[in-house]
């Protein structure tokens, strides 16, 4: 059972959210315990040996064993914290980053300043054909559908952010990097720019749109078709065509 998006009150999209959430939920906790146990020491230290009328100070080297085993005991504990954090974090990066899914879909997402583009496959589910479609600061996914994206930069660093997803990653100029996500939730939501990109960067926001499948199978295929419209040769072009090769 998944607590912390129920503790932490935030919407989950995502089939890789709740992990996310749940990994920061117990960084939280883990390293909470420790800080929390070091100030309350620290400050009940502080009050046992005040100044006192008629009490000397001690003199202590740092060397002494009933006084050194305060610190090597939890510097123990705090080493096995520490692996068990490691291992949580390694179990999600390699779910979320190193594992492919099979893709019912594939997008490619264009960042620049200060817009992101994105390019849907149409009718066909291919991307680079006639009938793709084109939005701007728009994302369009069908809920229950593992996609592929394809991202990439056309001039500085960008950071592609959906706070919904817990998914964020740095486009690269010059470089196609590659991710996955799979949405189980329809609604409107938030694209973010993570990574400051100039002048614009606070403006460089846009939406993804999650639609049940049938609702995102009606969108494509009406866009789709103003796509091959737009791809088709018109009356005089085709004439011209037909004219050059007689």
């Amino acid at each position: 059972m998944n607590i912390a998006p129920m503790l932490l009150s935030l919407p989950s999209a995502s089939t890789f959210s709740g992990d996310i959430d749940q990994l920061v939920l117990w960084v939280t906790l883990l390293t909470g315990f420790w800080f929390f146990a070091a100030e309350g020491m620290f400050f009940w230290l502080m009050w046992r040996f005040r100044a006192r009328d008629g009490v000397k100070s001690q003199y202590i080297t740092g060397k002494e064993p009933h006084l050194k085993r305060w610190i090597n005991i939890p510097h123990i504990f705090i080493l096995i914290f520490d692996v068990i954090i490691i291992v949580m974090a390694v179990r999600v990066w390699v779910k979320v980053k190193q594992t492919m899914p099979p893709a019912d879909d594939t997008v490619r997402i264009v960042s620049r300043q200060w817009v992101w583009t994105f390019q849907h496959s149409g009718t066909d589910g291919q991307l680079d054909t006639a009938d793709d479609v084109w939005t701007s600061d728009t994302l369009h996914v069908a809920e229950g559908k593992t996609y592929h994206f394809l991202l990439e930069s056309k001039d500085v660093l960008h950071s592609f952010f959906v706070p919904v997803f817990r998914l964020k990653q740095d486009a690269i100029p010059g470089r196609t990097i590659t991710g996955w996500f799979k949405a189980t939730q329809t609604g409107q939501y938030d694209i973010l720019c993570a990574e400051i990109c100039g002048i614009g960067h606070g403006i460089m926001g846009g939406r993804i749109v999650i639609d049940s499948p049938e609702q995102h199978a009606s969108w494509v295929q009406q866009h789709s078709a103003v796509a091959d419209a737009a791809a088709a040769p018109t009356d005089s072009t085709a004439a011209a065509s037909a004219g050059t090769s007689n």
